[in-house]
């Protein structure tokens, strides 16, 4: 396996497709970071060479926030929207969804598993 940021990626794959495997790089990304080196998106990794691989790693590392550090600033945004207190950052904070999605019926993903109430018992008439 070729190793790109701390990420072992697959041999057996595109290259295009085996490089969003970085967290932090998707198609488009991977597509334009291959054009840049001159390596044809389809070929497989294992046929890359030595120098392309270290032409990749070189454009990933200089060009790209990848892995760790896009992990960190990310969980650093929702953080500094909790401390300031804004209407994302309290929903951040109880967990809800943010986006304006309605959460009477759906919304399972961000509250977790449904919680049942027990219903109410009925008064008996004397």
């Amino acid at each position: 396996m070729a190793r790109i940021a701390g990420v072992d990626i697959p041999k057996n794959k595109r290259g295009a497709v085996s490089l969003t495997y970085i967290y932090g790089i998707g198609k488009s990304n991977a597509v334009k970071i291959l054009e840049a080196v001159g390596v044809n998106p389809d070929k497989k990794v294992d046929e890359w060479e030595d120098q392309e691989l270290t032409k990749i790693r070189n454009i990933i590392n200089d060009e790209y926030k990848v892995e760790g550090s896009l992990r960190s600033d990310t969980q650093m945004n929702i953080k500094r929207l909790m401390d300031i207190g804004c209407y994302r950052g309290i929903r951040h904070r109880i967990g809800l969804p943010l986006r304006g999605q309605k959460t009477k019926n759906n919304a399972r993903t961000r509250k977790g598993k449904k919680k049942t109430v027990a219903n109410k018992k009925k008064a008996s008439k004397g």
